[in-house]
C-alpha cells in the first residue's frame, strides 16, 4: 500500500522539523543565533490518469485526471536572518550590529569567518578578540596604558591615554555583507563561513549604504521567539501522531485484507 511509504515519509519529514525546532529552543540564549525554519516539497506524483487526456472517440477530455502522491521531502532547512533585540551589557568590549552586516574573524587556519556575536574581549597583547581568542578582523590593538576605550556607530575605535583630553584613533572596525545571507554556511560557535549561494562578502564601513550600524556595551539576542517554537513544535509533534496513525490504519486494512483473502 502507497499510504504505509508516504507516512512514512512524512514521519520522517517530521522528525527533522522537531529537530530544527529543539536547535532553534536550545540556542535561544546564544548571542546573535539566528533561527531555522525547515521547508518541504511533495514528492514526484503517479498519473493514473492524466488530465486533458482523451477520454472517447468523440474527443471529450479527462477534466482533472487522477494523480497520487509519493509523500513529502525535506526541501530547505532556511536561516532567518531578522534583527535581534538589542541587550545592555555596559561592557566596552561588546559591540552589537544594528542592520546588516557580520563582524569578521580570523580564525587560527587562516580562513575568514563571519559572525553577528561581538561579545568580544582583549588578548594579552591587547589585541581585540573573541571568546575562542580569534582575532577580530582587521587587527585593532588597543595599547595598556590607554584609561577608556570608545567605538562610535562607524565602527572608529579611538582611546584616551592618561594625562591626555583628546580621543586617539587606533583602528577601524569593518562589517561584511552578502548578497545572500540565508546561503551562509553554519561552522559553530557563532561563525558562518562564506559560501558560493551566499556570495562574495562586500566590506564597508559601518554605516555606509547597506551596511549595519555599531553600538558599544550591548550584544544582539537570539531572534528565536519562544511562544512561537513552542506552537510549532506542538504542531510538529501532532503531525507526526497523524502520520504513525496513518501508518497504523494501513496495517490493519492489510490485516483485513490478508483475512478475506485467506477465507
Amino acid at each position: 500500500m502507497r499510504s504505509l511509504n508516504i507516512a512514512s515519509t512524512g514521519m520522517l519529514a517530521q522528525q527533522l522539523n522537531v529537530e530544527v525546532i529543539s536547535n532553534n529552543i536550545a540556542n535561544m540564549n546564544t548571542t546573535g543565533f539566528k533561527r531555522q525554519r525547515a521547508e518541504f516539497q511533495d514528492l514526484i506524483y503517479q498519473n493514473i490518469e492524466r488530465m486533458g487526456s482523451t477520454s472517447s472517440a468523440s474527443g471529450t477530455l479527462v477534466p482533472t485526471g487522477i494523480q497520487v502522491g509519493s509523500g513529502v521531502k525535506t526541501g530547505a532547512v532556511y536561516r532567518l536572518m531578522s534583527q535581534g533585540n538589542m541587550n545592555l551589557t555596559e561592557s566596552r568590549y561588546d559591540l552589537a550590529i544594528e542592520g546588516k552586516g557580520f563582524f569578521r574573524i580570523r580564525k587560527p587556519d587562516g580562513e575568514t569567518g563571519y559572525t553577528r556575536a561581538g561579545s568580544f574581549a582583549l588578548s594579552a597583547t591587547g589585541q581585540i578578540v573573541t571568546n575562542d581568542g580569534y582575532p577580530v578582523e582587521p587587527g585593532i590593538t588597543v595599547p595598556q596604558d590607554a584609561t577608556d576605550v570608545t567605538i562610535n556607530s562607524q565602527g572608529q575605535v579611538s582611546i584616551k591615554l592618561a594625562g591626555q583630553t583628546a580621543e586617539t584613533v587606533v583602528g577601524q572596525l569593518e562589517l561584511a555583507i552578502f548578497p545572500n545571507e540565508a546561503g551562509l554556511e553554519s561552522l559553530g560557535d557563532n561563525l558562518f563561513r562564506e559560501t558560493a549561494s551566499s556570495g562574495a562578502a562586500q566590506v564597508g564601513t559601518p554605516g555606509g549604504t547597506g551596511y549595519g550600524t555599531i553600538l558599544q556595551g550591548f550584544l544582539e539576542t537570539s531572534n528565536v521567539n519562544a511562544v512561537s517554537e513552542i506552537t510549532s513544535l506542538i504542531t510538529a509533534q501532532r503531525a507526526y501522531d497523524m502520520n504513525s496513525k496513518v501508518i497504523t490504519a494501513s496495517d490493519e486494512m492489510l490485516q483485513t485484507t490478508s483475512r478475506l483473502a485467506r477465507g
